[in-house]
């Protein structure tokens, strides 16, 4: 997939004398969960790479974890060849859906997925179909085995790198026990394949990952959008977000009841991104009216620790969240987080590439922001129509 965009490099006017765009603060990458949907991910950090804009920090839950992961644990020459192995790794040849019968086509391409599995991603466990109510070990508690892909991360991750901190990496994963969701990232500890492994483990298909003694799951069954971990960071930074939306959140009436499956689907994945920056919003401005008051405290009184104290909870930083959404194509179904068709891989890696070099060219990040809101959000919504 790597070569498939060639000759269609971003020709924004550069910024810079190095020819990367002049972006202030430090640049993140937000990734959401969603299988087969995060080939759109790997385009849109292709058009960022050729645009050359590297981000600081990657930010992801399951397979954006796995996308993170080879982003930021590789050297910046590696990491679309990295990407492109991958995704070639994980595509399924001979399965795409017939044009001439689409539903039977998209059903014959889910079975096939279902009863195989992907080969370097994961791997049928025939006992655990025959008796889900056995009484096994965590790792045996699932569907399928994971272990092909814990190969296929130590091949393509140099987790050596990784913990060299050079560009951060934060996965998200909730606590099968406690429930609680829980950000690993190697700005605090080292990380290894384990960590990327519990963010991807999402239930009863992929069993559960032990870390620190207690067993995680994919942090997308609470929620699949690891955007507030970014926004309640400490300490707080300026910074322009490139938030890739897999699941939509807004989406039409559905007619029949596959289409509401479909849309209640994209609903619990979208994950309240909207709710989010709204209360951030909130505290923002609360942080703001702090930090303008703190200028009517006598000068005497201003270095008292208990003041300091009190002020510390003002701030002035900004956070400019610029939305990427992935399209929906003809022949989408259900299931399409399953759609692993070299094709469907394609189109998709094709659609982030895209819309990132669009987004670009508009360049959004130049735009004035209130400083009492002190974030704002632009979507760049994919193209209509693609097929």
């Amino acid at each position: 997939m790597g070569d498939k965009t060639h000759g269609k490099r971003n020709t924004n006017r550069a910024d810079r004398s190095d020819g990367a765009p002049d972006i202030p603060g430090q640049i993140v990458l937000v990734f959401q969960g969603g299988g087969a949907l995060g080939a759109y991910q790997a385009g849109v950090y292709q058009a960022l790479h050729d645009g050359k804009v590297e981000p600081h920090w990657v930010i992801g839950t399951s397979i954006g974890a796995v996308n993170g992961a080879i982003i930021a644990g590789n050297l910046p020459e590696n990491r679309i060849a990295r990407l492109t192995q991958f995704w070639d790794g994980v595509a399924r040849h001979g399965v795409e859906a017939a044009s001439w019968l689409p539903i039977l086509g998209n059903w014959l391409r889910d079975l096939a997925t279902v009863t195989q599995g992907v080969p370097s991603f994961f791997t049928p466990q025939l006992g655990s179909w025959a008796g889900i109510q056995a009484h096994v070990r965590p790792d045996r508690a699932a569907f399928y085995s994971t272990g092909p892909l814990r190969a296929t991360l130590s091949s393509l991750v140099d987790f050596d790198y990784l913990n060299q901190k050079a560009m951060r990496l934060t996965v998200g994963t909730v606590n099968v026990q406690s429930g609680r969701m829980r950000y690993f990232t190697n700005r605090d500890a080292p990380m290894d394949v384990e960590h990327v492994m519990a963010s991807a483990a999402f239930p009863p298909g992929f069993p559960s990952v032990q870390l620190e003694g207690e067993s995680y799951w994919d942090g997308g069954i609470y929620s699949n959008t690891p955007l507030e971990a970014v926004l309640d960071d400490r300490p707080r930074r300026d910074s322009v977000i490139f938030s890739v939306q897999l699941w939509p959140s807004n989406g039409p009436q559905p007619e029949s009841i596959l289409q509401v499956m479909s849309r209640q689907r994209d609903i619990q994945y979208s994950s309240r991104n909207e709710s989010h920056l709204a209360r951030q919003k909130q505290i923002h401005c609360l942080r703001h009216v702090i930090r303008e008051l703190g200028k009517y405290v006598p000068e005497e009184k201003r270095d008292a620790p208990e003041v300091q104290e009190l002020l510390a909870w003002g701030c002035g930083t900004t956070m400019q969240v610029l939305e990427l959404d992935a399209p929906a194509f003809d022949n989408d179904d259900l299931n399409r987080d399953i759609d692993f068709s070299s094709s469907g891989i394609e189109r998709r890696w094709l659609a982030g590439y895209e819309d990132t070099a669009r987004l670009l060219k508009l360049a959004p990040w130049r735009d004035r922001l209130d400083p009492m809101e002190g974030i704002s959000v632009f979507r760049m919504a994919s193209v209509e129509g693609r097929r």
